[in-house]
């Protein structure tokens, strides 16, 4: 976009929507969204459903077999697997983000949420670092060597060898996956309509030429991720009818309204690529191409060498709009010998160590010149009659409304509104400074007197690891259980009341982690680990181990019925006194920035992972035993936070993961933001620590 709101080419869009923290300005993009879905709409012939979508892609991928196979018998299949694997590379290295923001702290229990959630947890590969599908689609490309700009996923707006249609479904996509409260319908529908689809067609042709290269099954977003699950296909199919059934006509014509709008995109953009492909087999599409894209640079350089009467520079600047002229020139040149590649100036004595071009031609571009060379007739009156294969695709940009974006309800009142708008994904802008603040604000009361002790990370990274550490830890958990086994547990009224004060806090439990469901992140070496102990809290697809849900079925006993979280009703109920959304507000507002705040998240994360494990868990279970209420919320997390293989676990390996890929000079001060983190659970609330909070305030007011 330019940011004077009249245009956004559409590879600005991709970038912006790949970025976890940066909201590629939906609102101002609605127009542009709902002209495409309205399009969509006008466009499909139907019918338009699964079943023709399932009809189309097997037929289209037969098509590219087929060019493919025509390619191979004259000698430029590799050029043909080149493009497409690049052409794909948008949506492939992203298949499955759409579903991204589909779960949010403030819709955790939602049968549908975890439905989606599952699906998304498939196509990142939850548990394992760099086993996302988008990175098997790496492995791809760095097998066929296009990968310079493949990571991450945002940098392929720069790769100029693909074309802009290549971006456009993705990047609308992704846009959507941004804005989940509008569009949820929508997505549910697109996802449904790809993982019909299954493999991109144009990979069809690739797959049958690179049949061991990589795991194609990772590839084809309808395949199931592993042995003995099911089709990703019939997940999402799973997922639209319970969204359907839940709500009503208006999900079911959303849906309906996101399939078409994907499978019209898909004929268009597919179409755009075979054309693209059918073009490149004559090797002198690829040379004008390069030619148009170098034209630019080389003609500062060539201002003296004539060219038929002319100055080459002239050439050249005419060649970045046609070089088709420029082409037929240079073929009649003594720097061409045609049909002989080895013998021409050249691709031999210009590019040689010793010559004028010396590596200005990578082994890629001089590849594509050579064969250009080899395919020229020798005849020169043949050569006349040739002129570059012509496919130029379209060019795409979107226009933008006028950012007139929701500052209009200002900044939340005060802890309650701040916790029911920081339930959702989508914020103000005012929110979301409201946000930043209060984080920093938060961290400078943690780093406020912060020095070794027992309940804090030591000084400096221990020296054997953070594992050894855990488990003094947790001895020193057990050692406080065992000594307070004789104390007088609360009495009923103490413990109904202490837990519905936590309500707020426990029934978003893992929104500190809420970042970490950004796709780029949930696979990385890092995120994985919180990714998946965020999807371990919400039960990982299961109702029955949904942490939120066992902890509402506990206030159920004891004669609590809450209204849903994400309600203002909820924020507003008269029982909760205000500083119980002092902590919930500071677990939504941190999660918001994965990026900024990775540190102390990870510290954050391992405080919390470790706190009640061996100890505060054991004598909560103890209390409610004694009053008949059930255990479970307080069972599962003494299992499953262990110190051994646990969250605990995961939680200090991240850590140390992070700690290794800093600098040796940049080791101390990340460590320290990482203990200002674990401390951020249980801040300092004294007067000098709230003083340290309130010139935060003023120190981030001054640079807004």
């Amino acid at each position: 976009m330019s940011d004077d709101g009249l245009t956004l080419p559409v590879r600005t869009v991709f970038a912006r929507a790949c970025e976890p923290e940066d909201t590629p300005v939906p609102d101002t993009l609605r127009p542009a969204i709902a002209g495409e879905l309205e399009r969509a709409g006008r466009e499909g012939d139907p019918p338009y459903g699964p079943s023709a979508a399932a009809t189309w892609a097997d037929a289209e991928r037969a098509r590219f077999t087929t060019l493919f196979a025509t390619a191979e018998l004259h000698d430029c299949a590799d050029v043909l697997v080149r493009r497409a694997v690049l052409a794909c590379a948008p949506l492939a290295s992203t298949t499955g983000a759409w579903l991204q923001w589909m779960s949010e702290p403030g819709n955790a229990e939602d049968p549908v949420t975890l439905r989606a959630l599952a699906l998304f947890a498939a196509d990142v590969g939850a548990g394992h670092p760099g086993a996302s599908r988008g990175d098997a689609y790496l492995a791809l490309m760095r097998y066929v060597r296009v990968a310079v700009h493949a990571r991450p996923a945002a940098r392929l707006a720069h790769d100029r060898r693909i074309a802009d249609p290549s971006f456009h479904l993705p990047a609308l996509a992704l846009t959507m996956s941004r804005r989940p409260d509008t569009y949820r319908g929508e997505i549910i529908g697109l996802d449904l309509c790809l993982r019909t689809v299954g493999l991109p067609p144009p990979l069809a042709g690739v797959r049958a030429r690179l049949r061991d290269a990589v795991d194609w099954a990772a590839l084809d977003p309808g395949r199931a991720r592993g042995p003995g699950r099911a089709q990703a296909v019939a997940d999402a199919r799973a997922v639209s009818a319970a969204f359907t059934a839940a709500a009503g006509p208006a999900g079911t014509a959303a849906v309906e309204r996101g399939f078409a709008w994907a499978f019209a995109a898909l004929r268009r953009w597919s179409e755009e690529v075979y054309q693209e492909l059918d073009a490149a087999r004559d090797p002198s599409f690829e040379m004008a191409e390069l030619m148009r894209s170098r034209a630019r640079e080389a003609s500062a350089y060539h201002d003296r060498f004539v060219l038929r009467g002319r100055p080459l520079k002239q050439w050249l600047t005419e060649a970045r709009t046609d070089p088709a002229p420029f082409l037929a020139a240079l073929a009649d040149s003594r720097l061409v010998r045609p049909g002989r590649s080895g013998a021409s100036r050249l691709t031999g004595e210009l590019v040689s160590e010793s010559g004028r071009m010396f590596r200005v031609f990578p082994d890629a571009d001089l590849d594509v010149i050579s064969r250009w060379i080899d395919a020229l007739p020798a005849d020169p009156a043949e050569r006349a009659r040739l002129r570059p294969a012509a496919h130029q695709p379209r060019s795409i940009a979107f226009h933008p409304a006028p950012d007139t974006a929701g500052d209009a309800d200002g900044a939340p009142a005060g802890l309650r509104e701040a916790y029911t708008r920081l339930l959702r994904r989508a914020i103000t802008p005012a929110t979301r400074r409201y946000a930043l603040r209060y984080v920093e604000e938060w961290l400078a009361r943690s780093r406020h007197g912060m020095k070794p002790a027992d309940r804090s990370l030591p000084a400096e990274p221990p020296a054997d690891g953070l594992r050894p550490w855990l488990l003094d830890q947790h001895d020193l958990h057990n050692g406080e259980f065992r000594a307070g086994s004789d104390s007088p547990l609360p009495d009923r009224t103490e413990l109904i009341d202490s837990t519905l004060q936590l309500a707020p806090l426990t029934l978003i439990d893992g929104a500190w982690l809420a970042g970490h469901t950004d796709y780029q992140l949930a696979s990385a070496e890092r995120g994985h680990f919180l990714f998946e102990t965020y999807w371990d809290e919400l039960g990982n697809g299961e109702p029955k181990l949904n942490h939120p849900l066992i902890y509402r079925a506990v206030l159920r006993e004891m004669g609590i019925e809450l209204p849903p979280t994400r309600s203002p009703e909820f924020a507003g109920w008269p029982a909760f006194r205000d500083r119980s959304f002092e902590l919930p507000v500071y677990w939504l507002a941190v999660g918001r920035f994965p990026v900024t705040f990775e540190p102390e998240i990870l510290g954050l994360n391992l405080a919390m992972e470790l706190s009640g494990v061996g100890g505060s868990y054991r004598r909560a279970r103890q209390a409610l035993e004694q009053y008949g209420f059930s255990t479970a919320f307080v069972d599962v997390h003494n299992t499953i936070d262990n110190v051994a293989t646990g969250h605990s676990a995961w939680a200090a390996d991240a850590v140390e993961g992070y700690l290794a890929q800093q600098a040796p000079v940049a080791r101390a001060d990340a460590w320290d933001r990482v203990r200002a983190g674990y401390r951020s659970l249980n801040p300092p609330s004294g007067f000098w620590a709230r003083n340290a909070a309130r010139r935060a305030r003023v120190e981030a007011s001054a640079h807004v």
